[in-house]
């Protein structure tokens, strides 16, 4: 017979009258029921320590923290063409980070986009601001995405010449990698396997598509002469549903995009390759170095 026991059961336990056996003892329940609670209670924090310290899915725990940057980048055409001239600005207060990318292109295009995240446990966007204009840009735009609220805000120009506003209330995972691309790969170790990870597109209309990022084995390259290694990443983007599985077959399927990171004690980013809009080419933007104008007197 199996005798279950509540609480209230266990305190009345000593009214009750119960003949044994001479020389037998009466069972011990409470240290039973102070033994199971203490393996629960155990069990029950492991759980919550596990479920809280592991990072989101789709979200990259921070392993090198940013902080204060400013680079010079250039963007080529594949063929080697220089387009632009750029300055990668970053700053850093407390755990949120504020990167800035801008391109000043030849023509008298702009790229410009500042990105906002924060890096606590885990890197998470929190705004994001796109602004494409000029000849190089087919569908000049302008994005505003508050990751947190959900609100994406397109501005853009119509057929008619006019600008047009689309405002979208999206519910945004917290994996969102807009404006952060470069960051999460310097945090992905090569032998991490794929990582899933969301962005939001313009059609202009806006749109969350999948991410699908894996490491690709290394590549070299040369710096004064010594050989280098970096590791060469793959972002493939992912549609999804109907307008997935139909757009490889009607040629609309992005292109993917390849980074290379330096790996070591201070990760870097070295080049890329991919389009800078939807639907645009292909181009490259690589680190660029200064270059001083001669002088008379040779300083």
């Amino acid at each position: 017979m199996l005798l279950t026991f509540s609480s209230v059961d266990l305190q009345r336990r000593s009214a009750i009258t119960r003949v044994l056996p001479l020389g037998q003892q009466r069972p011990d329940y409470t240290n039973c029921v102070m033994n199971v609670s203490s393996a629960t209670f155990r069990f029950v924090l492991a759980c919550t320590v596990f479920f809280f310290c592991r990072p989101a899915i789709g979200q990259v725990a921070v392993q090198h923290t940013e902080g204060l940057v400013h680079g010079f980048l250039v963007l080529r055409t594949l063929e080697g063409e220089t387009l632009a001239h750029g300055d990668l600005i970053q700053v850093a207060h407390a755990n949120r980070v504020t990167s800035h990318l801008m391109f000043h292109f030849k023509d008298g295009s702009v790229h410009d986009e500042t990105a906002v995240y924060s890096q606590l446990r885990n890197f998470r966007l929190l705004r994001d601001h796109l602004v494409q204009k000029g000849p190089s840009f087919s569908h000049p735009v302008d994005v505003l995405i508050d990751a947190l609220s959900g609100q994406v805000t397109v501005r853009y120009t119509g057929d008619d010449g006019k600008e047009q506003v689309k405002t979208e209330h999206m519910k945004l995972p917290p994996d969102l990698a807009n404006g952060t691309i470069f960051t999460l790969l310097k945090n992905m170790p090569p032998e991490t396997g794929e990582m899933k990870a969301s962005m939001v597109v313009t059609t202009p209309k806006p749109r969350l598509v999948g991410l699908a990022i894996s490491a690709q084995g290394e590549d070299t390259f040369v710096v004064g002469g010594d050989k280098r290694k970096a590791t060469h990443y793959i972002v493939k983007i992912e549609i999804g549903g109907v307008t997935g599985l139909v757009a490889p077959l009607l040629g609309k399927q992005p292109p993917d995009s390849h980074v290379w990171i330096l790996r070591g004690e201070a990760p870097a980013f070295v080049k890329s390759r991919g389009p800078l809009y939807s639907g645009g080419p292909i181009w490259q933007i690589e680190l660029e170095s200064p270059v001083w104008p001669d002088r008379a007197d040779g300083h």
